[in-house]
């Protein structure tokens, strides 16, 4: 049995934030209920172009591959850079001493949230669930649970209103 937290260690919460309305309850609810010294809004995304090497995995119809221009900016960044200002605003709003974080999925979007709260060393994890029941729960785990259930740190999941 852990003993009580030193006092001279700073408590953080990792907010896991995808924008959806379950997402942006859990905000909510952690500003409400919660206080931490700091609270971290991750958002995961998965990067458009998958490979080290740029062209390895374009393929094109029409001949040989066209050349990517490097200053093009990935558009799953972009939107998750919006996403998780979203994220970050709605925590500040609630009264939480907020920061952005932005990680590109690793092996699965629960996985790497797992792995940011253990970087941070995160001491609570926050996150909306889509609350699927029946059927369609046992053919599709929810990435709340799977952190739940592999993230050995403790886990606030919201459920979505009634």
């Amino acid at each position: 049995m852990e003993g009580p937290v030193p006092r001279d260690k700073k408590t953080v919460l990792l907010i896991a934030f995808d924008g959806s309305a379950t997402a942006r309850r859990a905000v909510q609810y952690a500003g409400r209920f919660l206080t931490a010294d700091r609270a971290v809004v991750l958002t995961v995304w998965s990067p458009m172009d998958h490979g080290t090497d740029p062209g390895a995995y374009q393929y094109d119809l029409d001949g040989p591959p066209d050349p990517r221009d490097d200053d093009e900016d990935d558009i799953a960044l972009i939107e998750a850079q919006r996403i998780n200002d979203e994220g970050l605003e709605l925590a500040l709003a609630a009264g939480l001493p907020a920061e952005p974080l932005r990680r590109a999925v690793t092996f699965t979007v629960w996985q790497t949230i797992i792995e940011a709260a253990d970087d941070l060393d995160a001491d609570l994890i926050v996150t909306g669930t889509r609350a699927t029941t029946g059927f369609r729960s046992l053919l599709q785990s929810s990435v709340a649970d799977h952190v739940l259930r592999r993230g050995h740190r403790p886990v606030l999941i919201v459920p979505p209103e009634p």
